[in-house]
């Protein structure tokens, strides 16, 4: 038997970071995709890279992590609680990526659903119910303090409009509900094969945990500049939402804007994602964000002269320029 599972990294568009706090946001996946391939052996084998990396698991503590491509693949089978087979009965695990790694894109999430997909491929799961899995497997094998976006993107893919009510990181993960995703991707006027949106990774590479904590330790001990910015980021997303279907692009990029403008406020976006935002904004775009957790990463941009922004941006230091097009979430293809 072989199994093929791919995921697509995610752009945060709006509303981002109030995914951790009970929040909204707007979010499109990329065409950038994570793959895992897994395959019938007699042991179970993890690979990367196409076999640069590659370790035979024989025990329990050969799961334990090592700061390489594979820590990723054992964090989904520690926190699956996958038992070491007998001889004859295992399988090669093999991954890899398109994604920018570290760049505020839910790289490593995107890799963990495929990851988790190839290992699930028999079951019959809610697609919420894998969403949360791969959350609690991040946040507690990894010890990542991270919000739900990424894994509902990299499981639902499009253009989503995300309700997190009564989640956050800070509630154990039963006493949560499901969060209600609404697909926008086919309602957006002139469609999606064109969108002015425009990625431009920074370079420098970021863990968006480390990202998150500062400010998540205000939100926790109700530093009112911190809960009155993130009420106000979730309803930016949500009249973003309006804007959006409306087509008014002018009116998402200032609340795009707005967006930046709050968490540069509380020390959460980075020079790096500063820098290329302003060089976006004077090679013409009408807005410039954070991509993801900021301190690092990548920014989105919103242009209708995508060569000049593009432009501007390599100019001022981007590595990597990518182009947003909402795709399918987790795919898994199971092969005789």
């Amino acid at each position: 038997m072989r199994v093929i599972a791919t995921a697509p990294g995610r752009c945060g568009v709006l509303g981002n970071p109030t995914d951790m706090y009970g929040g909204s946001v707007l979010s499109c996946s990329l065409s950038e995709r994570a793959t895992a391939i897994l395959e019938s052996a007699d042991v179970i084998t993890l690979q990367a890279d196409g076999g640069a990396v590659s370790q035979i698991i024989r025990t329990p503590e050969d799961l334990e992590a090592k700061g390489d491509r594979l820590d990723l693949a054992k964090a989904v089978l520690r926190g699956m609680n996958i038992a070491i087979p007998p001889a004859g009965q295992g399988f090669t695990l093999t991954t890899q990526t398109d994604i920018p790694m570290q760049a505020g894109l839910a790289g490593s999430t995107a890799l963990m659903a495929a990851v988790y997909g190839a290992l699930t491929a028999q079951q019959k799961m809610v697609k919420h119910s894998i969403a949360e899995a791969i959350r609690n497997i991040e946040y507690n094998q990894l010890g990542v303090i991270c919000g739900f976006q990424d894994q509902y993107m990299a499981v639902f893919g499009g253009f989503n409009y995300i309700d997190f009510r009564d989640k956050g990181s800070h509630l154990a993960a039963e006493t949560m509900p499901f969060a209600t995703i609404e697909p926008l991707a086919d309602l957006i006027p002139g469609g999606t094969n064109d969108l002015p949106l425009v990625l431009a990774n920074t370079g420098v590479a970021h863990h968006s945990g480390t990202a998150h904590k500062p400010v998540r330790l205000r939100w926790l001990d109700g530093d009112p500049e911190v809960v009155n910015a993130y009420t106000h980021l979730a309803a930016l997303a949500r009249h973003g939402k309006s804007a959006l279907l409306n087509g008014d692009w002018e009116t998402l990029a200032s609340s795009m804007n707005e967006n930046l403008q709050i968490q540069q406020r509380l020390g959460a976006s980075g020079d790096a994602c500063d820098r290329l935002a302003a060089a976006a904004m004077n090679g013409g775009a009408l807005a410039a964000k954070l991509a993801g957790a900021g301190q690092g990463g990548t920014v989105l941009a919103v242009t209708f002269d995508k060569e000049r922004t593009v432009k501007a941006l390599l100019d001022a230091g981007a590595t990597r320029i990518l182009y947003p097009k909402p795709g399918p979430g987790l795919t898994i293809t199971v092969e005789a």
